[in-house]
């Protein structure tokens, strides 16, 4: 039965393929066909993997202490039990019956048996799903261990469209090691940093579909429609042929806009316009250099410090800020320094569990109370800076304290190199986040303290309008064009002209075409997104003459109705 979904688009363009129903924990498993010819290999490689998974039990029931509870060896018991009974059986005849690989067969095993367990009434039984799960996990672990297992063929990934009630960003970061077609979630915000990393990634995208996880079945055909907020769920024939048409229009236009790569940024009557690329991590360079971006605007540092159970050493910091620096070959790389906190957590779980995450220790704050871990990450980009021309970026600034303990910690680093005879930039610029209205209505005592601004525009409406970003039942308040936040965008930008300070934006708006102008009308002339957005900002730059959108700019700014706001958007973008 074919049906549609609505929701919010946070990654543009359209992908035609087969649903990949997923938990969170499932995107570290890879799922791929296997040959024929493959297949008692593959069973061979669980056989194997299962008898070492049993053999750890029967390590751990000889390693439990005389006088332990008797509930240690029935937990032992358990888990053998779910070994022979439960894994070693059904996955093999996944494996035959679907040529699948062992860990996804594993997978399929563990999601029936933990729905058939969340049925039950009883509260106890209903609690053994975590049984099931952890010994599927010593078995995956085991899996890991032994031979490796092939790569899924990047062809089958990108017929795959991730279907998921819920993502993270540290769940995102791991898309960058796949190539799915495109992703859908029942929850979540556009400007969330979940939306955020799906934009880096390329691949439409829907979030907000609220039912999608439960309404949609393993291998569904979909039709991810990112550029109007639609999802079609196994589509007839000729909405089929309709959205292939669509799909390669789209394709046609992208591929247009990559004449501009090397064009000179510039307004039709001449004003130069600088655009930067926002980057999570060093592989994202090839997509920087390919957007032919002029250097980078942000590079969300947090994004090294996820998926992994320790953080990383400052020699591996280090090597990770260099190798950016190096690849933008003198062009300006602004590094962010440690934004973790709300919906950006570690495994360690210093910033989780707040009761309200966007307003609690994240960004700054956690650096500060974390002086070590700060110390670490100031000396690596120090330490970079000599193969590049690096900048240092102190997010959620609110105020004069953070800037002033920031700088003091920065001068400790830099002691601490050149007691040790290591080289560093000496004019290394530090630069703070507007994204507080504290910030923005008080910014005289920033740009006396920095050398350069960046309005992180997501927060910045997210704290003005008292809308959290990642919540979708409130996603329709949150609204870059209100007064309030247009006028301290306006505000902040021109007095940042005014005082000769140097301000970008790095937020989602720098990469909205619909919004290009009237951030150019305010006086905006250095811009930082995604690299994917950033040859159709170019374009629309390249289209806009100063002289007609900034009076228009100034006409927006002054309306308070929000109906004629955006007919004058719609006329500065005509």
């Amino acid at each position: 039965m074919n049906f549609v979904l609505h929701g919010a688009a946070v990654s543009a363009g359209i992908t035609i393929g087969h649903a990949h129903l997923v938990s969170s924990a499932r995107l570290e498993v890879a799922h791929y066909e296997i040959p024929e010819s493959k297949v008692p290999a593959e069973i061979f490689r669980l056989d194997a993997a299962i008898a070492r998974a049993r053999q750890e039990l029967a390590t751990l029931e000889h390693q439990i202490p005389a006088g332990a509870p008797g509930e240690f060896g029935a937990f032992i018991n358990l888990h053998r039990m779910i070994l022979a009974e439960s894994l070693s059986h059904a996955p093999r005849e996944l494996i035959r019956e679907r040529r699948c690989n062992a860990e996804w067969a594993l997978v399929l095993q563990m999601e029936k048996m933990a729905e058939q367990f969340e049925q039950m009434e009883d509260a106890y039984l209903r609690e053994r799903r975590q049984d099931i799960e952890q010994v599927v996990e010593r078995v995956l672990k085991a899996l890991g261990g032994g031979q490796a297992a092939p790569e899924p063929p990047g062809s089958v990934e990108r017929n795959l469209i991730v279907v998921a009630h819920d993502l993270s960003p540290a769940d995102m970061i791991l898309f960058k090691r796949h190539h799915f077609g495109g992703f859908v979630t029942d929850v979540g915000g556009v400007t969330s940093h979940t939306a955020i990393v799906a934009r880096s990634l390329n691949i439409p995208a829907l979030v907000g579909l609220h039912h999608a996880r439960d309404m949609i079945r393993e291998d569904d055909v979909l039709i991810v429609d990112g550029l109007q907020g639609v999802l079609v769920v196994d589509p007839d024939p000729l909405v089929l042929a309709e959205y292939r048409l669509r799909q390669s229009q789209h394709e046609l236009e992208r591929q247009k806009l990559k004449r501009l790569r090397s064009t000179p940024s510039a307004t039709f009557d001449g004003t130069p316009v600088e655009l930067f690329a926002n980057i999570e991590l060093p592989q994202d360079m090839a997509d920087v250099l390919e957007s032919g971006a002029q250097g980078i605007g942000l590079f969300r540092t947090e994004f090294l410090f996820m998926n992994r159970r320790e953080p990383p050493s400052e020699d591996e910091q280090f090597e990770a800020y260099r190798e950016v620096a190096r690849a933008m070959e003198g062009r300006p790389v602004v590094i962010r320094t440690l934004d973790l906190g709300a919906d950006k957590a570690i495994a360690d779980g210093a910033v989780a569990g707040a009761p309200n995450p966007a307003l609690g220790l994240r960004a700054i704050r956690y650096c500060l109370a974390e002086p070590q871990l700060f110390l670490a990450q100031l000396r690596a980009v120090l330490r970079a800076s000599a193969y590049g021309r690096i900048r240092i970026l102190l997010p959620m600034l609110a105020h004069a304290h953070e800037i002033e303990q920031s700088l003091a910690l920065l001068a400790q680093a830099r002691q601490q190199l050149e007691s040790k005879g290591m080289e560093y930039d000496h004019a290394i610029q530090v630069g703070g986040m507007i994204e507080v209205p504290a910030a923005a209505l008080a910014l005289p005592m920033f740009m006396r303290r920095l050398d350069f601004l960046s309005l992180g525009t997501n927060d910045l409406i997210q704290y003005t309008l008292a809308i959290d970003r990642t919540d979708d039942a409130v996603a329709h308040l949150y609204d870059p064009l209100h007064p309030a936040v247009l006028h301290l965008i306006a505000h902040t930008i021109q007095a940042a002209n005014r005082g000769g300070t140097p301000v970008a934006v790095c937020g989602e708006m720098a990469g909205e075409p619909e919004l290009t102008r009237l951030l150019l009308g305010f006086g905006l002339r250095s811009f930082s997104m995604h690299p994917q957005q950033l040859l159709a900002i170019k374009e629309r730059v390249l289209r806009t003459n100063l002289g007609e959108a900034q009076p228009l700019a100034q006409r927006v700014l002054r309306q308070t109705d929000p109906a004629r706001t955006r007919e004058l958007l719609a006329k500065l973008n005509a």
